[in-house]
């Protein structure tokens, strides 16, 4: 536990300490306020619920939580730092999951900054916040898939752009499995079990249902199922690494 909050600690304080942190975080503010206002249509639906601010989560995350997760092992394999870090008497374990909390912290930290956005939909009805709760967690737990998978991706590569491009794939993929083109092309050849097999994959599919306020316990499992296969997939490539 010690060895996990020297990392969690180390890799915050780099967060920020760099005004990197604070420009993704009022890119991602003004990105979300701009997609809920304007393209979401808030006022002219109508309706007090925030389903425009978190229907576009998806495609923000796809983009901005790569460029998160890029950094995590790749900068610190460019840099050497990462045979240091080996060196430490610190459980690899710790330091994978040391590097993910970090990383999905400060998302979460950026994601509550968003309050305004909550403050505003009180102000001009009565939502149901019990369901807008559970939207900001779907939520974060998407942003922990996100960030889970491309950590695996950064450990693979000394190259940030390369872990940013093929992380960002990877996640569309995830994505864009529920949609129906995708599942359409499914249906024409393969077994009803394969379909709604793909249809589970999908961060769509899960995160669509905790943001409707519906919390079952099968899509809290398979975002913490997704986060803990691919941390494991981390470990696994930064021991074969280290030992090659």
């Amino acid at each position: 536990m010690n060895s996990f909050k020297v990392v969690l600690s180390r890799e915050l304080n780099s967060y920020f300490a760099t005004p990197l942190a604070y420009v993704f975080i009022v890119i991602f503010l003004m990105i979300s306020g701009a997609f809920t206002f304007f393209m979401g249509g808030f006022y002219e639906r109508g309706q007090a619920d925030l389903w425009p601010f978190f229907n576009f989560h998806p495609w923000l995350y796809l983009f901005l939580v790569p460029a998160i997760s890029m950094r995590l092992w790749a900068e610190e394999r460019k840099s050497g730092t990462i045979e240091l870090l080996m060196t430490l008497p610190l459980s690899l374990r710790a330091i994978v999951f040391g590097k993910f909390f970090a990383a999905w912290i400060f998302t979460g930290v950026a994601l509550a900054l968003t309050f305004p956005i909550w403050l505003t939909v009180n102000y001009l009805g009565d939502p149901d916040n019990g369901a807008i709760l559970a939207g900001y967690l779907g939520s974060w737990l998407m942003a922990g898939g996100f960030l889970a998978i491309g950590s695996c991706i950064s450990a693979t590569t000394k190259n940030q752009v390369i872990a940013f491009i093929i992380s960002v794939v990877i996640c569309f993929l995830f994505v864009v499995s529920g949609f129906n083109i995708v599942l359409d092309w499914f249906t024409s050849w393969a077994p009803g079990f394969l379909v709604d097999s793909v249809a589970a994959l999908s961060f769509l599919t899960h995160f669509n249902a905790i943001a409707k306020g519906v919390l079952d316990f099968r899509d809290l499992a398979y975002f913490v199922i997704v986060i803990g296969g691919w941390l494991l997939a981390t470990a696994i490539v930064i021991d074969l690494k280290k030992a090659s």
